[in-house]
């Protein structure tokens, strides 16, 4: 089983030349967890989390404390927003360096990378590096576990 049969091939992306405010507004309107950043000619040169974007919010101090379970709430924190500038700096400024897969790539393959870098959403790219889809833990567990004798389902 190859990833290309079971990726979603409706990807969502955006450009490199994007802003954090762009990257952010695509990701609330499309309701994503996962943004690949690509060039002009398609081809994933980062990626951007949800979680990169919301780290904009968290205050610092977050990130030196070991354990949050004593903070009840961040007070006047928690209406606080990136400012103007930040939100119109390049998105590349946030982006990860992205892992990808050819869309002939194993399942199995692909979910071990998945763990290995502790992701859960893998942009797939064609032979000329072209972004294709992108393929999700769901998508290849669930690919996974419907061989699985008895595990199938009835389609309607």
């Amino acid at each position: 089983m190859i990833v290309g049969d079971f990726m979603q091939h409706k990807v969502v992306a955006i450009e490199a030349k994007s802003t954090i405010q762009e990257a952010a507004r695509k990701i609330v309107k499309q309701h994503l967890g996962v943004l690949p950043i690509v060039d002009e000619q398609g081809k994933p040169k980062g990626i951007v989390h949800l979680q990169d974007l919301l780290n904009l919010e968290l205050p610092d101090f977050v990130h030196f404390v070991g354990d949050v379970d004593f903070v009840h709430d961040f007070g006047a924190v928690e209406t606080t927003r990136p400012t103007t500038e930040m939100l119109m700096r390049s998105i590349t400024t946030l982006m990860q360096p992205v892992i990808t897969v050819d869309e002939n790539c194993g399942l199995l393959r692909a979910y071990a990378l998945m763990l290995q870098h502790r992701i859960f959403d893998i942009p797939v790219v064609n032979k000329s590096g072209k972004l294709v889809g992108i393929v999700s833990r769901v998508d290849i567990g669930t690919a996974i576990l419907s061989q699985w004798s008895g595990v199938r389902t009835k389609k309607s």
